[in-house]
């Protein structure tokens, strides 16, 4: 082999192991990137020229697709999780538990206390005044839960607005990515980088929607959801919602005052397990916006509703007229159980017995409809008051059961059933943070081994130092023949 010959062999070796240098160098400081798949450079012989040496043929990207793809489906799993797991803390915290003071239970229990107490000294203001007091805490607690119920709505909605946003830009980024991809590998240039960003993006698109990541050419990829939505194919989708500022009880999805998902201009199933969107973070959202907070303000209602039908009942106060509101009412009137939706943001007390609307707390001793103070010493209606707490009645709603229940029974109910729900949200949480978790610590064990990486930095430094060798066992060959 002549001297050019070995010389240009040798930059040829020069130039691949400095390439590959810069490789494993890469590969060893983003060891904890997420998103980032470990190169290798390909090699192999210089085919063109007389003098034969290497050539760089490319450098490859390694990512498990497989084990990438369950990651993402257990990463949209957690979201969705989380944010379910979070909302029934927040019922939680709104209906208290039944140690909690100013829970359903303890308000129920203290205005049962306080007619108890006007039952023994029906002749002392103080204590009709304590009934009125705890009547009004009593209705206030529903107001209260009613109205943080909506509350939560109202988020959930803003937070789909927010999220379709933030899913529209990253399907584009997606779609824009796919195309640089593409350019680049056709042109013969190195998308790795191009990947990495690419999976950073359907990564963080996986949290609101799962998606599957499909294989296309010249390195791009197409995104399905699990229930078949196609966001990604060539254009990305396009997803619609309007947000709604202010949302009442009987506001709903099917009554068609909120607003429901669409994917292209079609409308899209958002609540049904399975749908086009389930499994994520806005699949979650949905699900508390149009099914978990409808139903428990169906539960609170069912209540609000039972105690204003017991106090409303024609046998307890033989002064009020026929049609006239009881003690608890729906806004001052009479309540229609036709109108059930939303009366635990609505219950109230009557003015009648309520000295600061021009109503007098005697009325709660001798009856709504008396035109004057009766006996100071008769607590018949008082303790009508209490037996009617303490009968045993069916609510309106089927989640209570079929058996009869008091007033501090169906109260406990529903803080039971919240409960409940809180706990299986946060055991289901649990369960697809260790399942997470798991599949992650499996993926970044198939990623960059720094051991082996540090033991290739030296292979390649022992090669980078046999071609210099080379160039400078060449360089004194011809300065030696130089001299003669």
């Amino acid at each position: 082999m002549s001297l050019s010959g070995a010389l240009s062999n040798a930059l040829s070796g020069l130039t691949a192991t400095s390439r590959a240098a810069t490789v494993v160098s890469s590969n060893i400081s983003n060891a904890l990137t997420e998103s980032y798949g470990r190169r290798s450079i390909n090699l192999s012989s210089r085919a063109t020229g007389s003098y034969g040496g290497v050539q760089i043929d490319s450098v490859s990207r390694h990512m498990n697709q497989f084990l990438l793809g369950d990651l993402r489906l257990a990463e949209g799993e957690l979201a969705g999780a989380d944010t379910l797991a979070t909302y029934h803390q927040r019922i939680e915290d709104l209906l208290g538990t039944p140690e909690d003071a100013g829970s359903l239970t303890d308000v129920v229990a203290r205005f049962e206390s306080s007619l108890i107490s006007a039952i023994s000294r029906p002749d002392l203001t103080e204590r009709l005044s304590g009934v009125l007091t705890a009547a009004q805490d009593l209705a206030g607690a529903f107001n209260d839960v009613s109205d943080g119920i909506q509350t939560i709505r109202e988020e959930a909605d803003t937070e789909i607005d927010a999220a379709v946003s933030r899913i529209n830009d990253l399907l584009l980024q997606a779609e824009t990515l796919n195309s640089d991809i593409a350019r680049t590998l056709n042109t013969g240039g190195d998308a790795a980088a191009l990947m990495d960003h690419l999976q950073s993006v359907v990564d963080e698109l996986s949290g609101y929607i799962p998606v599957t990541q499909v294989p296309r050419d010249n390195g791009t990829v197409a995104l399905v959801s699990p229930g078949g939505a196609i966001l990604l194919d060539g254009r990305a989708a396009q997803l619609s919602f309007v947000r709604t500022n202010v949302i009442a009880p009987h506001m709903t999805l099917e009554n068609g005052l909120l607003s429901g998902l669409t994917l292209n201009g079609n409308d899209i199933r958002t609540g049904s397990e399975g749908g086009p969107i389930a499994g994520g973070r806005l699949g979650a959202l949905f699900e508390i916006r149009d099914s978990q907070a409808t139903e428990i303000q169906g539960m609170v209602d069912s209540a609000a509703r039972d105690l204003i039908e017991r106090f409303q009942d024609a046998g307890i106060d033989p002064t009020r007229a026929s049609g006239d509101a009881g003690l608890f009412t729906d806004l001052g009137l009479v309540f229609d159980p036709a109108d059930e939706t939303g009366i635990a943001g609505r219950i109230g007390i009557n003015a009648l017995v309520d000295p600061a609307s021009g109503g007098a707390t005697w009325r709660l001793r001798d009856g709504l409809g008396a035109t004057g103070p009766g006996s100071a010493g008769d607590s018949l209606l008082l303790q009508d008051m209490l037996d009617a707490m303490d009968e045993t009645r069916t609510p309106s709603l089927p989640a209570f059961g079929t058996a009869g229940l008091s007033t501090t029974s169906i109260a406990a109910t529903v803080l039971s059933l919240a409960a409940t729900g809180r706990n299986a949200a946060e055991q289901h949480l649990s369960f697809s943070a260790t399942r997470q978790e798991e599949l992650k610590s499996r993926l970044l064990a198939e990623g960059v081994d720094t051991d082996q990486e540090m033991q290739r930095l030296l292979l390649i430094e022992q090669a980078y130092a046999a071609n210099a060798k080379v160039v400078q066992t060449v360089d004194e060959m011809i300065n030696a023949l130089l001299r003669i």
